[in-house]
């Protein structure tokens, strides 16, 4: 040990003869040049300014959703119901349309129809629900504490809010699906009381008893596990969805709390401090969490823009003449957002608060909704050209026109064939199949000598991994579990 010390005391030009003042002196002006490990530095650096960008760019990102989810969700109250009523006109006044094999209804107009009931019937039946008291017997009783059932329930809600839109998507195909074809389906009825009593029963209850309350556990609980990129698309969806879902229990909660204080001006100067500090919260929760996660797997923050451009493609995708599937579905696929339940439980709501009588009151609704229509055109008329911006930004106009394969007989279509863009003849059903990825929205780079090193080593376990997916074939499937390849 002494020799080491020695010799490193030797290294020291000048300093032969050891002592106190001259090992004192030499640590005080001993030098090193960063300049040595130049790339080791510029790469922290990146960090840092990685960092800084993630709140700018990851809020583009949640604020350009939340206004896709927003114009999926006044479609609900607006469109919606203008199209139930003209594909109801449309049957009453032409009976005999259906002769000669054509058909009586249009798919859209059938699907129209069935959304119209479902939400009819939901809302009759939760009538009858008093969620307050349904809360005081829970709160009330002592065998389960109240934390462990909103976990319970809301474990449940990402269960079931995975498989809704499955339950919607197969009605509404075993409705429409052409009768030349052999079914193998149950029935339009057997699938129809399934999507009342998923969204009355399960997920209109689960929604009203939904809260985030697990910030810091949601943090802790995604910073430290592996992502690539596909895992965060499906991640900042699901954040997405999130938030405009507390934004609109934060509505509700605000409409119940000043029907309790007689809509008195006051109490709402009083409510606005505990909302904005819930939605401070909500932002920074993700901000911090999208920010680790990018630092820990060494993901840029321009991925954000390639997220954003993915939702924009599904928007003008199904603004074609011939599109495959509606703009709201297209939205709970790939966001996991289902407005259908929501809109029920806003609506149970806002009946039991409101109370609407006289022809002021009916005038008032009245221009409440020509607003709602028109905030609903002009957000649909400004997402629009921003999503052909930002298709054409990332060079995606290509694939809005590429037709998909034919299906092969005898073979099941595959999980991305759900989200896959397609067009149609006029007058036939649109098909399913599955479209190809042949390559991905941003290229590989070329592989480094260490990569190419660590091929051999690693070449069993390659052989068992699954190939990248197109971001465009990222859906709501494995949002809600945020499960990881």
């Amino acid at each position: 040990m002494w020799e080491l010390l020695q010799d490193c005391w030797n290294s020291i030009p000048g300093e032969a003869d050891p002592s106190l003042a001259r090992f004192m002196c030499a640590e005080l002006t001993r030098g090193y040049f960063l300049e040595h490990n130049e790339a080791k530095y510029t790469e922290r650096r990146e960090r840092v300014y990685t960092c800084m960008r993630i709140p700018r760019e990851l809020e583009k990102l949640m604020i350009f959703g939340f206004f896709l989810c927003l114009d999926a969700f006044l479609y609900v109250f607006t469109l919606l119901p203008l199209r139930v009523l003209l594909a109801l006109l449309h049957l009453l006044t032409l009976p005999c349309c259906s002769l000669g094999g054509s058909r009586l209804l249009q798919p859209a107009q059938v699907c129209d129809i069935l959304k119209g009931l479902i939400m009819v019937l939901c809302y009759s039946m939760m009538h009858y629900v008093d969620y307050s008291m349904m809360y005081h017997l829970i709160r009330g009783q002592s065998v389960i504490k109240l934390y462990i059932i909103y976990n319970m329930l809301e474990v449940a809600d990402r269960l079931f809010s995975s498989f809704g839109q499955d339950i919607l998507d197969a009605l509404y195909w075993t409705a429409t699906e052409p009768k030349e074809r052999k079914r193998d389906s149950i029935g339009v009825i057997p699938h129809f009381f399934m999507a009342v009593f998923y969204v009355c029963i399960l997920h209109g209850e689960l929604g009203n008893a939904h809260r985030k309350n697990s910030t810091f556990v949601e943090i802790k609980g995604s910073v430290f596990k592996k992502f690539e990129k596909n895992n965060l698309f499906q991640m900042s969806n699901s954040d997405i969805k999130e938030r405009f879902t507390s934004y609109v229990l934060l509505l509700i909660v605000c409409l119940r709390n000043m029907e309790q204080f007689s809509w008195s001006p006051d109490h709402l100067w009083v409510l606005l401090p505990d909302v904005f500090m819930v939605i401070a919260s909500e932002i920074a929760v993700d901000v911090i969490k999208h920010a680790f996660i990018t630092k820990f797997n060494e993901i840029t923050a321009d991925v954000y823009s390639e997220y954003r451009a993915s939702l924009a493609f599904d928007l003008v995708s199904c603004r074609q003449k011939n599109a495959c599937t509606d703009y709201s579905d297209s939205v709970a696929r790939r966001m996991g957002f289902i407005p259908l339940p929501l809109a029920v439980l806003l609506i149970r709501v806002v009946m039991s608060s409101v109370n609407v009588q006289g022809a002021l009151s009916y005038s008032c609704v009245f221009l409440f909704y020509m607003g709602m229509v028109t905030l609903k055109v002009l957000n649909s008329i400004v997402l629009l050209g921003k999503s052909c911006v930002y298709v054409k930004r990332a060079n995606m106009e290509d694939k809005l026109f590429e037709k998909p394969p034919t299906a092969v007989p005898g073979k099941t279509p595959s999980r991305t064939s759900k989200t896959s863009r397609c067009t149609a003849p006029s007058g036939t059903q649109p098909s399913t199949s599955p479209e190809p990825d042949p390559d991905t929205l941003t290229p590989s780079p070329p592989a480094t000598p260490e990569q190419k090193e660590g091929d051999g080593t690693e070449g069993t376990e390659l052989k068992h991994r699954t190939p990248k997916k197109d971001l465009l074939d990222v859906d709501r499937f494995t949002i809600c579990g945020n499960r990881i390849d």
